[in-house]
């Protein structure tokens, strides 16, 4: 009896590792590397300048010298638990139904957006030690782009085919 009971005890064993494997061996196979690259030049580097105070980024995005113009937009993610309020504090953001807020100047080379300032809310009034959040503050650029009669304009879902280096219209 003693005999039988420790069999179906490794029996047990080998299927329990053999359903393990299974899930393994599909880990490896589906796993893949890539090694190389393709330098994308887009002829434009913008940098976000982030200030925080009395529970409000402050935020400015800046283009290097030598960039070509762009458009900006920027967004805040957080979680539910805080909520956000945006303040235009230069009269040139302006929300969009997407959750951006879209700065309406073109930004040339060495110049900056003006302010915008995202007040965190729900804040409790007194914070314990160790308690934390995140607001992430993401922002986009795309380069100006010309209509058949000169006027400037952003398009938002363009796409740059890294092969010819164009960008082509979004849909």
């Amino acid at each position: 009896m003693k005999k039988k009971t420790i069999v179906l005890a490794a029996l047990a064993a080998v299927l329990t590792l053999e359903a393990a494997a299974g899930s393994a061996w599909a880990y490896f196979t589906t796993y893949t590397e890539a090694r190389g690259g393709y330098p994308i030049e887009l002829e434009d580097t913008t940098t976000i300048r982030e200030e925080f105070s009395a529970w409000t980024k402050h935020v400015v995005v800046a283009s290097e010298k030598d960039s070509r113009p762009v458009y900006v937009r920027v967004k805040a993610l957080n979680g539910s638990e805080y909520t956000l309020t945006y303040t235009d504090t230069s009269g040139k953001w302006t929300p969009g139904s997407d959750g951006y807020y879209y700065y309406s100047d073109i930004v040339n080379g060495g110049e900056a957006t003006g302010g915008l300032d995202i007040k965190i809310g729900n804040v409790p009034e007194s914070v314990e030690d160790g308690s934390s959040f995140n607001i992430v503050v993401v922002y986009e650029t795309t380069p100006v782009r010309y209509d058949e009669n000169g006027k400037p304009y952003a398009d938002w879902n363009a796409t740059l085919d890294i092969k010819s280096g164009q960008w082509k219209g979004g849909a």
